[in-house]
């Protein structure tokens, strides 16, 4: 056992009741992180310094794209959490699917909807697809970060039993001292994703169609399979023996790819689609 616990600051899951209208956190960091990363876009794309000449969508089409992300992040997060999961359990439950109160999204599944989000918009307004996915791909930390803050607050997704002084006792846990691997993926697949996107974007990464999509689903991935070696699967929907878990499963190709992606980008020649 640890010497010293850090004490688990309990924080009610419902951030304001309305009467029968519930907002909570899980909501709200939905929310958030589309709206700081329409915002966010939307200054990248009026600032030449990003593009040196090179097409990309205009400050008042990302109106619509909020809407293009948005959709294809809660349908496909909610499609995925179905399939990735627990499919046998939905489809003898149906109405449990539009039941999204109840928690359940898998990222792997709201970042292909997001996908089909952004080559619609892009088809619509008749510009590169790459280009909208780099900037989609730039924002995308930001609701992942907020995302996993309010895994911690629910909360849900737990580490692994631990005695490191940093352990934490979760409510409806077994009582056991665990990791707060939720902070964990806060900080590596949300916050350090993000600076160095940003930072990937500020010294021309946009002008290389694909090159920030690319370094998004190498950093994502390899931080994904690492905090999974602290998360606790569980043992029925995640689980898959031999010490790998479905995170791990779906991250893998997410590094593969996205390697192959910054090669192909930095081949490529800049004005290519």
């Amino acid at each position: 056992m640890p010497m010293l616990l850090l004490t688990y600051p309990v924080i009610d899951p419902v951030l304001l009741q309305l009467g029968p209208l519930a907002i909570r956190w899980y909501a709200l960091a939905y929310i958030s992180g589309l709206i700081a990363g329409w915002w966010l876009i939307r200054r990248i794309v009026a600032d030449e310094r990003y593009w040196l000449g090179l097409p990309r969508p205009t400050p008042d089409s990302i109106d619509d794209l909020l809407v293009y992300c948005a959709l294809g992040v809660v349908l496909g997060g909610r499609i995925g959490n179905v399939l990735f999961y627990d499919p046998h359990y939905y489809f003898a439950h149906p109405l449990e699917i539009l039941m999204l109160w109840h928690g359940g999204m898998a990222f792997h599944g709201g970042m292909l909807g997001a996908l089909v989000g952004v080559i619609l918009f892009a088809r619509r307004y008749r510009v590169p697809w790459l280009t909208v996915l780099d900037l989609a791909c730039l924002v995308a930390p930001i609701g992942i970060f907020l995302g996993r803050i309010a895994n911690f607050i629910k909360p849900e997704l737990w580490g692994r039993p631990t005695d490191v002084p940093w352990a934490m006792v979760f409510p409806g846990s077994d009582g056991l001292p665990r990791h707060p691997s939720q902070l964990y993926e806060a900080v590596l697949e949300g916050a350090l994703n993000f600076v160095v996107l940003l930072a990937l974007a500020r010294r021309g990464g946009l002008t290389r169609r694909g090159l920030v999509t690319g370094a998004f689903g190498v950093i994502y991935g390899l931080a994904r399979i690492f905090c999974e070696f602290f998360r606790d699967p569980d043992p029925n929907l995640e689980k898959l023996g031999h010490g790998l878990t479905m995170g791990m499963v779906l991250s893998a190709p997410m590094v593969v790819i996205g390697l192959g992606v910054i090669v192909w980008s930095l081949r490529a020649n800049r004005t290519s689609t």
